[in-house]
């Protein structure tokens, strides 16, 4: 939806009837085009009180008063002419001194000028210009052929931040430690996700710690393990050979589990949790069994009573290469044999959901080939909607066809705008696909405004003269709402996010094809129809002299041929007069006043609290479709499993002299500090350092001393192999880095992911010792911290600039009041609803954030010109005015942006659905703010 800022005087050039016939009473300057008082309006085209000027002029003086039009006084035609010091005789200066008003024309009136010239050459050459954007189509649109289905969309860089901390803290780790998969495998060790399968299984019972029930999960176990991939060479690929290893075995894929294959007789009573100590050897349950229900305290562990849930976890090779790609394989196959082997089991005692780490890649590119048709079905309602806008029972009017070419033209930019930006190297990513839904709604805007700028011209002029016309009083108005709706878009490039900035490239240079071949090509064809209107008249005015031969021709371009309207005969829509005779007076009433206040405050109240309550970041389930199999995956995973999360990396970044009593110390405060935090288990975490002076002090050597310090660490690592990976030792007597790990706990939701990420960082900096954090989750945990960061910065950015656009283009500070409160209320609503209707505040929403800037700008800047233009007398009757002029195109387009995403809401996926909630939830407050909320608060004024 798109509307002018045009400041020019949209009037129709009407010579007087008569010398001695009174010209009607001093119009306000419109601030564009105007709307289309009959079918197929919109708000670009706003003619404020041209039309109404139009039929005074025709009128005789006795009914112009009785329209409420006094005669002109004089002075006000200079008034008219946009010039501000035109003076007015003194003896009415004192009474008209209100009504001069300063415009700025030094935009509109050059631009309106050079676009009734291209108007003029549109309607002489018809022809070049319909071919111009179908050529072009044509060859930019063979970019589309640049769309790889085959390339993987990472999602790590198109929905993380570009530039966030724990990609710098990730390729410190990667520099400095190294890990083992072959022999010394260790999850937590790992700076990158690792290839694995993962099952959640859930007794039906109480508890699975049951012989019965764990002979059902080793069964289940065994049959996963037990998987092979047999390749087109004939070679396979056994599970054997792909798994991460420990000391040359596999990893056990739960460790209770694999404690109880190797004795049958474990007494499934006496386990603690969350450290099981077995023949002296510590066995760590932490995040591997959940619904847990824990009893008497024993040391600093509880003893396990219940455990409802079990996790197995299958980890795979990383390595580059080969084992790489037999892991993939691997995975890909487990995937699509694993409800055949869930069948084969007959699992009676146990529920099972799977996940791997190709899920959420995989899940994610199948979800995006099921908005295709959906793309198709929207394209029919847009047309259906157009042909229902334009159609009118005047068979020389009747604009079907040109509203159906209207919508094919908007699809040539898609097609123009996609293929050029394919073409020079702007990868097209899943959420680029929301953008022609988008597209659609606001481009047939364009095709509505062209169309009421043509009905508003006289049938027996040229068709030179109509398109001449046309141009210079609504291509103005076009221009500058592209303009001010494309750099809405191009604001959202400067994101931390890939994919928000792709969207914005493509959306942004697609509304700019849009406009370009509104004005050439559509131009082009709504001349050529102009001739059809000429052909047609001559027709029904002389029916005999149709032949035979040419009946079935007039059927098909006179259809409906039923009716002639006058040629001169006003055209004012029904829904016009309904917002003038019935709501307008109805919303201006004190009763409906005082309600519309009250709506406005529980709105504002509802809204606040909601932006309070809005969760931040991208769910990455949500990259899937509903019905995917990682949703109860997640379900349960959340269910039985909410209390444990990563393991994180608590990092020694420089030389430190361990050996030193007092620099011990300081680390040891600083762990202190990390354990008791809240989001942290204080006894669950590992560091090398405490276990070797342990190891030393058993050994009855000097922990202080340097060179028994250094040369004892070779040992000390033979007898506990994992901690090589975690001392970065450069020289014979130096410990360049090393780190700790620490285990957090209750970070279930995004609001507890994000403080903890924060606090653990300030803690780290607060050390006096250098320290990082980091897991490989933080990259996606940084979305939390950047999302918000990001969508206040764009939002402020667009909203400056659509401010400083209302100042340059509207000449009134009251305009530009509003238009500020319209878009940050509006905003603010937004924002609060989206927290009740289950939309997260991520890159996906903050680029609709940014999207109703504009259209809250269009929405708000007409109505409140209107308003503060009207020559009317109180401000009741201004409001109304203002409704009467502009409510129906208001209300036309929002209908249909949202016609156009709607189909959108039939989409199984989070990121399409997104989309349409956000989109319906702007254009609907958008719409009530310019229909209800402004036009009541301006009588206040």
């Amino acid at each position: 939806m798109e509307m002018s800022l045009n400041t020019s005087d949209a009037g129709p050039e009407v010579e007087p009837k008569s010398a001695g016939q009174q010209q009607p009473e001093s119009l306000p300057k419109p601030l564009g085009p105007g709307p289309d008082l009959g079918e197929g309006s919109d708000v670009k085209a706003a003619p404020f009180l041209a039309q109404r000027s139009q039929q005074l002029l025709e009128q005789e003086p006795e009914q112009r008063w009785a329209s409420g039009q006094g005669a002109e006084t004089p002075g006000m035609k200079e008034s008219r002419s946009g010039k501000c010091d035109s003076p007015l005789p003194p003896s009415q200066s004192t009474e008209v001194s209100h009504r001069r008003r300063c415009h700025t024309d030094c935009l509109e009136a050059p631009l309106s000028r050079a676009f009734r010239g291209l108007g003029w050459e549109v309607g002489s050459h018809p022809w070049i210009f319909l071919l111009v954007p179908i050529l072009l189509t044509a060859v930019l649109g063979t970019g589309l052929t640049y769309i790889s289905t085959d390339a993987e969309e990472i999602l790590e860089e198109q929905y993380t931040p570009i530039r966030s901390l724990a990609k710098a803290e990730r390729r410190f780790v990667q520099e400095h430690f190294t890990t083992d998969d072959s022999n010394h495998f260790s999850v937590f060790r790992k700076s990158t996700e690792v290839h694995l399968a993962s099952i959640l299984v859930v007794s039906h019972t109480d508890s699975l710690l049951e012989q019965e029930i764990l002979s059902e999960v080793s069964k289940l176990d065994k049959a996963v393990q037990a998987l092979n991939v047999t390749q087109d060479d004939g070679t396979q690929i056994l599970y054997s050979q792909v798994c991460a290893k420990n000391q040359g075995f596999c990893v056990p894929s739960n460790p209770l589990l694999f404690a109880w294959q190797l004795n049958k007789n474990l007494n499934l009573r006496s386990i603690t949790f969350p450290i099981y100590n077995q023949n002296g050897k510590p066995i760590p349950l932490a995040g591997t069994l959940g619904g847990t229900t824990l009893g008497n305290q024993i040391g600093p562990n509880q003893l396990l009573v219940e455990a409802k849930a079990m996790r197995l976890q299958y980890y795979l090779t990383t390595k580059e290469g080969e084992d790489n790609a037999h892991s993939k394989t691997w995975l890909v196959h487990f995937l699509n044999q694993f409800s055949n082997m869930e069948e084969s089991l007959a699992l009676k005692m146990i529920q099972v959901v799977y996940f791997t780490s190709l899920s959420r890649q995989l899940e994610f590119e199948a979800t995006s080939k099921t908005v295709i048709p959906l793309f198709y079905l929207a394209y029919v309602l847009i047309i259906l909607f157009s042909i229902v806008s334009c159609y009118r029972c005047d068979c020389v009017r009747n604009k079907m066809c040109v509203a159906v070419f209207g919508v094919i033209s908007t699809a040539f930019s898609v097609l123009s705008g996609f293929g050029l930006l394919l073409f020079i190297g702007v990868p097209f990513v899943t959420i680029v696909k929301n953008s022609p839904f988008l597209i659609l709604g606001v481009g047939v805007d364009d095709m509505f405004i062209m169309i009421s700028g043509w009905q508003k011209t006289k049938l027996m002029d040229s068709i030179k003269e109509r398109m001449s016309h046309v141009y210079s009083k609504v291509a103005v108005s076009i221009t500058i709402t592209t303009v001010t709706n494309v750099l809405a878009f191009y604001t959202g490039i400067m994101t931390s996010f890939r994919s928000v900035r792709y969207f914005c490239i493509y959306t942004g240079t697609t509304l700019l094809f849009c406009y370009f071949y509104t004005i050439t090509g559509f131009g082009a064809f709504m001349a050529l129809d102009g001739k059809r209107e000429v052909v047609c008249l001559r027709w029904l005015k002389k029916p005999n002299i149709l032949d035979h031969k040419c009946s079935s021709l007039k059927r098909c371009c006179c259809f409906p041929f039923d009716s002639l309207q006058e040629e001169h005969e006003a055209d004012i829509h029904p829904m016009n007069l309904f917002f003038r005779d019935y709501f307008g007076p109805f919303l201006i009433s004190t009763k409906s006043k005082l309600f519309v206040v009250l709506l406005y405050i529980l709105y504002l109240v509802i809204s606040i609290y909601g932006c309070f309550h809005v969760k931040e970041g991208l769910d990455l389930r949500n990259l899937a479709s509903d019905d995917s199999y990682i949703t109860p995956y997640f379900d349960v995973d959340e269910e039985y499993f909410p209390e444990y999360g990563p393991k994180v990396m608590v990092i020694v970044t420089e030389t430190l002299d361990y050996w030193d009593k007092y620099a011990r110390q300081k680390l040891e405060k600083c762990l202190a500090d990390f354990e008791d935090n809240d989001y942290v288990h204080k006894n669950l975490t590992e560091f090398w350092l405490r276990e070797y002076v342990q190891y030393l002090e058993a050994k009855r050597q000097d922990v202080n001393d340097k060179n028994t310090f250094i040369n004892s660490i070779s040992s000390f690592i033979v007898d506990f192999p994992l901690f090589k990976f975690d001392v970065n030792i450069s020289s014979p007597d130096e410990i360049s880095s090393s780190r700790a790990f620490i285990q957090t706990t209750g970070i279930s939701s995004s609001a507890n992911k994000k403080k903890m990420l924060l606090q653990l960082r300030n803690l780290a900096e607060k050390c006096e010792i250098p320290l990082k954090v980091y897991n490989h989750a933080f990259i996606y945990f940084d979305q939390y911290t950047a999302i918000t960061e990001n969508t206040i910065r764009n939002v402020i950015v667009a909203s400056i600039a659509m401010l400083v656009v209302s100042l340059l283009l509207i000449p009134n500070p009251l305009c530009s009041l509003w238009v500020t409160f319209a878009i940050t209320s509006v905003i603010v609503g937004v924002t609060g609803f989206m927290a009740f209707w289950n939309v997260n505040l991520d890159s996906i929403s903050m680029i609709n954030l940014v999207i109703c800037i504009g259209f809250s700008f269009d929405f708000s800047a007409h109505i409140s010109y209107a308003f503060v233009s009207s020559s009317k007398p109180s401000v009741n009757q201004k409001s109304i005015e203002a409704l009467y002029m502009l409510g129906y195109p208001v209300l036309q387009s929002a209908m249909s942006t949202v016609i156009g995403v709607c189909v959108l809401s039939a989409a199984k996926a989070y990121i399409f659905r997104t989309f349409f909630k956000i989109m319906f939830l702007v254009m609907f407050f958008g719409a009530v703010h310019g229909l209800i909320f402004i036009p009541v608060f301006l009588t206040f004024f």
